[in-house]
């Protein structure tokens, strides 16, 4: 073998990895954070710069986050960045350098989560019948203990009927049933008054119904949020998910969108966002294709609790049969849960871990 065809590529291989080597160290950028790095709200973050070796004095840094002056320094010692009053998300970081009336800017980022939420388990208080036809998208209880809940079906490419039903939950007797089109897919509801609101998934409309007769009064269009998925009603606004990190405030009388917030736990943006209930000034929110049950405060987004059901429905299937459905009985202070084709319904309570 020729010694020299061998050597010919590693030396190439030594002498780019040193070029780039050079490159890397002559290049103005931030040593710590690195981009991307998830940050509790609270904690301080260390900025540590690497500076071009070509510089060995300079005028000022200038550090920002999301554009704001955070620190000035004229030296290069490690500015601790404070994330106390930092909105959750991606925050951009930059240092701007001023040398010899030139200046070079570095960039990273980091993602500002919330602290670890509680943890909860659960135990079952009672359990009631639940019609096994009924693929759950929407529960909940009115001030006299009647159960409303909005059903799809099984699936987009079988065909099927979506419903808005009233249920005896005690027994699971439908006490009164409507049946949507075939080309609507039942999606969440909540309850304004003496009015029924419910989704559909993506024909990007929703339903208003009288609650005592189903006569349906009115519908609407989405906004931003292009599909419907959960709906709650907080007293003044209407809460909707619609399977993303973001929840969407809704005009209890227009139904028009006034804003969102999107939703972080301590790993990140939580999607997926599902079925929904308030309750104490909460949002409780089914994880779809998850046994969990989130608990968001709706003003930061911040996901402060997690309840872990794993193991509640032992018949569970591993398609089409994933827990929601989420009914708070106010009068009672009672918390119910359900999955799509259960034959079960779950009063629990939860234990803190």
């Amino acid at each position: 073998m020729n010694r020299l065809i061998f050597y010919i590529p590693l030396m190439l291989f030594v002498f780019v990895t040193a070029c780039q080597t050079k490159k890397k160290a002559s290049k103005f950028r931030f040593d710590t954070p690195e981009a991307g790095t998830l940050v509790p709200l609270g904690e301080s973050v260390p900025m540590k710069l690497v500076f071009p070796e070509d510089v060995s004095a300079f005028d000022s840094v200038v550090y920002t986050m999301d554009g704001k002056v955070m620190a000035r320094k004229t030296d290069s010692t490690v500015v601790s960045l404070s994330t106390e009053n930092a909105a959750f998300g991606s925050r951009t970081l930059s240092a701007k350098l001023y040398h010899d009336g030139e200046e070079r800017v570095a960039y990273s980022n980091i993602v500002v989560v919330p602290p670890t939420p509680e943890r909860y388990s659960f135990k079952v208080v009672a359990e009631y019948p639940h019609d096994v036809n009924a693929y759950t998208q929407g529960l909940e209880f009115d001030g006299s203990g009647a159960l409303y809940e909005s059903t799809g079906f099984e699936s987009t490419g079988q065909s099927g009927k979506s419903s808005l039903r009233k249920v005896n939950y005690q027994n699971g007797e439908v006490l009164q049933k409507i049946e949507l089109d075939t080309r609507y897919f039942g999606e969440g509801l909540t309850l304004v008054d003496d009015k029924i609101i419910q989704l559909t998934w993506r024909s990007n409309v929703g339903f208003v119904y009288n609650k005592n007769t189903f006569a349906r009064t009115g519908e609407f269009t989405y906004g931003q949020s292009k599909e419907g998925w959960g709906l709650c009603y907080d007293g003044a606004r209407l809460i909707k998910s619609d399977g993303t990190s973001r929840l969407y405030f809704l005009n209890k009388d227009t139904y028009a969108e006034e804003g969102f917030v999107e939703v972080y736990d301590d790993k990140g943006p939580l999607d997926s966002l599902n079925e929904l209930e308030y309750i104490d000034g909460k949002i409780y929110a089914n994880v779809y294709t998850k046994d969990i049950i989130v608990i968001i405060d709706p003003k930061t987004g911040a996901v402060e609790g997690e309840i872990n059901l794993i193991g509640i429905y032992p018949d569970k299937a591993d398609y089409n049969n994933e827990l929601n459905g989420i009914a708070y009985d106010r009068n009672g202070d009672r918390l119910f849960v359900t999955g799509k084709l259960w034959s079960k319904l779950y009063h629990i309570e939860l234990i803190e871990r």
